[in-house]
């Protein structure tokens, strides 16, 4: 029997146990963004790192950050001419709200339907324990042919404030040859998938100040400029009439998209009525020449996320406002970064705020676009891995969102992404009676030994 025939018979075997161990974890309420479940944090840390002592890593540590700890593991028995993969991951959680609307305990985990309710059932401590089920397997019955490094943190769900400090600090023990983040998800249960581009983010609060003073729009109106109507104006001067951006040099960068990705996105199962579907709305529009997966997916956006000016409140006021104010947020893409867009914006504003309105731009917050090749050794890997396990070649997709680690460890480390995890869209993350399907748990289980074999040869 091979080392990998070995590892999945393992896996087999033990099905039961590693059901016992994920929810064991589950029932750690470990939100990150309550400070009364500071005590959870580190248990949920603490069991973590359990795991990989119970498996003999080389190292292991409960690493301090400004706020919540990151679990470091490290096993590199394999040698210096395997690969080393470095294994991100999360086991923070988000709050339960509302609560009445759980069918049950979400820290409780029960099964229904081939399916594990909890809060961070699928983001992200299903996938975690797989992976560390996997890495069991193939210890516990043979060899390791690759060198793994965990960094496993606990801020996700607030956005990672510690990490880029962390990283900085400790960057010399994640050298690796590129990351395998898992969290992430596949289109349907039976449809494997793999992300391999990610919309990057440049959010910013433009402010435009007119008069020193809202004034009388009876008295003042028509003599005097208004910042309200300005912004209106500039906002609605962003965009030419096929939705595309008007910024100077927006698109200078953007990597285009090639036939093949086109004819692959096309055969994704996201027909235009799936859009309308999901997002509940009466019609889709967007860039012309783009279906609608390309623009949510693969295309640069710049869409309003909130206005202010004047009278808000309910009535009326007859008020010439002496202040306006936009949130703009735009969704970048492969080799776009957001000082590009920011500079793009800057020119606009510069060449068409009128004289008696002074503005500036604030930046709320940014990462980089992420993408990794998909003729990389580990894409191909990965792809042969889900092949094997689901009997059916994985499609490929981009992702409209945005993650910020993924821009943060190729800035900071210099690798590549490979999202690799078994999330389903309808596993209700960050939401009431969020679940995993278990099959999926298992075949993760089982793709994850496969690649780190496939990776290996």
């Amino acid at each position: 029997m091979s080392n990998l025939e070995a590892a999945l018979t393992y896996a087999h075997d033990h099905k039961k146990d590693f059901l016992n161990d994920l929810l064991s974890i589950l029932r750690i309420p470990s939100i990150s963004t309550l400070p009364e479940h500071n005590a959870d944090i580190v248990a949920s840390a603490q069991w973590i790192a359990s795991q990989l002592e119970e498996l003999s890593f080389d190292e292991v540590e409960i690493m301090p950050t400004s706020r919540h700890p990151v679990v470091y593991g490290s096993w590199t028995k394999a040698g210096t001419q395997a690969p080393t993969i470095l294994v991100y991951g999360h086991y923070d959680v988000q709050p339960v709200d509302p609560l009445d609307q759980w069918g049950t305990d979400p820290f409780d985990p029960r099964i229904r339907e081939d399916n594990v309710f909890a809060r961070g059932a699928s983001d992200m401590k299903g996938q975690v324990v797989a992976h560390l089920k996997a890495m069991e397997a193939i210890l516990k019955s043979g060899n390791l042919p690759v060198n793994i490094k965990y960094m496993i943190e606990g801020e996700e769900e607030i956005g990672s404030p510690s990490l880029e400090a962390f990283l900085k600090n400790h960057g010399d023990l994640f050298e690796c040859d590129f990351c395998l983040n898992a969290d992430s998800g596949i289109l349907g249960a039976e449809i494997p998938s793999m992300s391999y581009a990610l919309r990057g983010l440049a959010y910013f609060e433009i402010r435009l100040q007119g008069p020193s003073t809202d004034m009388h729009s009876g008295i003042f109106g028509g003599a005097v400029v208004n910042p309200g109507n300005i912004l209106c104006s500039l906002i609605a001067g962003m965009k030419d009439q096929d939705y595309k951006v008007t910024l100077p040099g927006f698109y200078d960068h953007v990597r285009p998209l090639t036939q093949d990705e086109h004819k692959e996105l096309a055969q994704l199962p996201q027909p235009e009525d799936w859009w309308l579907k999901q997002s509940g709305a009466n019609a889709l529009d967007g860039e012309k020449g783009f279906t609608s997966t390309e623009r949510a997916t693969a295309r640069p956006t710049l869409d309003v996320n909130g206005l202010y000016c004047g009278f808000i409140g309910e009535g009326s006021k007859t008020v010439l406002p002496a202040k306006a104010m936009a949130k703009i947020s735009m969704r970048l893409v492969p080799d776009q970064t957001p000082g590009m867009v920011k500079q793009s914006l800057e020119t606009y504003l510069a060449e068409n705020v009128p004289p008696g309105i002074s503005w500036e731009i604030k930046g709320l917050s940014s990462c980089m676009p992420g993408f990794i090749d998909r003729d990389s050794d580990a894409v191909k890997a990965a792809s042969r891995a889900l092949e094997s396990v689901w009997g059916k070649s994985p499609l490929f997709k981009r992702e409209g969102g945005s993650v910020p680690v993924v821009g943060l460890i190729r800035e900071l480390l210099g690798v590549n992404s490979l999202l690799l995890g078994f999330g389903l869209p309808d596993d209700n993350l960050h939401a009431p009676n969020e679940k995993m399907y278990l099959p999926n748990f298992y075949r993760g289980i089982e793709t994850y030994i496969r690649f780190m074999y496939e990776i290996a040869g």
